[in-house]
């Protein structure tokens, strides 16, 4: 990869011989490596890297936007032209913010890590070996990815914002499956830095669940108290975010946090913060208008408190930018990537002592939505289903479907762990806990058609 140097010298001789214009810049840098393996066997090694250049252009009220992957200097040449030719025939656009300067933000910590950037194929390649072994001793069949990525953002524009952020980051997924036990378990885990992954705990707990969820029973539908493990909970929050707290749809009036703010949405033990300045996720310090990130709560003990904007958004609803603007080519608008629910007070294991009656469930499979106005989602369990029994895990259950509305289930939280987990998905990094939820509806397991 290039040193922030050279690409900042790329980006801003370009914006330099385009004077007079109002110009933006956005290189997004990346190098891939990703080994896949499925029945104890690797049967993928890719190493990807890629530039994506975006060049956005204002005349005026027009906007222009063109998109390329080499960041030679012609080639950045071109990419302006285009963009300039297209602003030229388009259309005037009333909510193009223009550009803005903003100062320059400093590296967050510990979001490179030298360990993961030189991280090999034999390294993975010894890990999945280990994972294996596990599995094959356990009776089961192993089947993953091991991933490492190495990216950099830049942005510079013209009225004089100059942004830098370099960022690794490895995750390690395992499911342990035994077909003929109808059985299989999941576990995964991510860190900036793949010395801190804790890669054997990530095995054992993927290989208990297979082993203990052999021979799973069906299970009547109703309404249960359930433990959600984190993994199961990002899950959830993730849609929650997409669904009510970006400034596009905010200011659209088609969040539920349009016709609710400031009001009681959750339980009063519901915190949900957008925190990329989080020590466990270092998330990117600015936006990709080069504009500083806030720390935005959303949900505050169960009111809703704010959501996320870009510049585009944040005029059209009357606010200032939170900096989120995604990549200028993308179609959703803002939203939050680095949510973190606040802890609970008590460790998750007493999450499950303390339930004389009730279903595990590791995370969710296939979710989507089901009623975007009830933020409501439908999807099945997946890979460790359990009913609990005077607190303890009593027998494997057959994978049921849940059709969660997110606001109500979250007014339903009994008890949150206090650990946390750093969870990803969706190109974001979730920190989040485990709950214990009342009256979850749960109906017919998923093989009855």
């Amino acid at each position: 990869m290039m040193t922030n140097d050279d690409i900042i010298k790329r980006l801003t001789a370009a914006v330099s011989a385009t004077p007079g214009k109002d110009l933006e810049l956005v290189c997004i840098e990346s190098n891939t490596a990703l080994s896949r393996f499925a029945e104890n066997i690797i049967h993928q090694n890719i190493e990807q890297a890629d530039h994506e250049i975006m060049a956005r252009v204002g005349l005026g009220d027009r906007v222009g936007l063109a998109v390329g992957n080499s960041i030679e200097p012609e080639a950045i040449r071109a990419t302006i032209e285009h963009a300039l030719e297209i602003a030229e025939n388009q259309n005037p656009d009333p909510d193009f913010p223009g550009f803005v300067a903003s100062p320059a933000v400093p590296p967050t910590p510990g979001a490179f890590s030298p360990a993961t950037a030189d991280y090999s194929p034999e390294d993975r390649a010894a890990i999945i070996k280990a994972a294996t072994e596990a599995c094959t001793k356990a009776g089961v069949l192993a089947s993953g990815l091991f991933k490492t990525e190495v990216r950099s953002s830049t942005i510079v524009n013209s009225a004089g914002t100059t942004q830098y952020f370099a960022e690794t980051a490895a995750e390690f997924s395992l499911t342990a499956s035994d077909d003929k036990a109808n059985a299989s378990g999941w576990a995964t885990g991510y860190h900036r830095d793949v010395g801190k992954l804790d890669l054997e705990q990530v095995t054992r707990v993927a290989v208990l669940k297979a082993v203990t969820s052999r021979n799973p029973q069906p299970h009547p539908p109703g309404e249960y108290t359930v433990i959600l493990e984190p993994a199961a909970v990002g899950q959830l929050l993730l849609f929650l975010g997409f669904l009510g707290f970006g400034g596009g749809s905010f200011a659209s009036g088609r969040s539920f946090m349009a016709r609710q703010m400031g009001q009681q949405v959750t339980g009063e033990n519901i915190t949900i913060i957008e925190d990329p300045f989080a020590p466990e996720m270092a998330g990117m310090p600015f936006d990709y208008e080069g504009v500083p990130k806030k720390r935005v709560p959303l949900i505050e003990n169960g009111i809703a408190k704010g959501v996320v904007f870009d510049r585009r958004n944040a005029k059209k609803a009357g606010m200032e930018s939170t900096g989120h603007a995604l990549p200028p080519d993308n179609t959703f608008g803002p939203y939050p990537k680095n949510m973190a629910i606040s802890p609970g007070t008590v460790p998750f294991d007493d999450l499950i002592t303390s339930t004389p009656e009730g279903i595990l469930i590791t995370h969710f499979w296939y979710l989507n939505y089901l009623n975007p106005r009830r933020v409501q989602m439908t999807g099945t369990t997946l890979d460790g289903t359990f009913r609990i029994k005077d607190g303890t895990i009593a027998q494997p259950i057959v994978n049921m479907r849940a059709t969660p509305a997110l606001l109500e289930m979250f007014g339903k939280v009994e008890a949150i762990a206090a650990e946390r987990v750093v969870y990803p998905q969706f190109n974001s990094v979730m920190l989040v806990p485990g709950m214990k939820i009342n009256g979850f509806e749960l109906s017919e397991d998923t093989e009855k058609g």
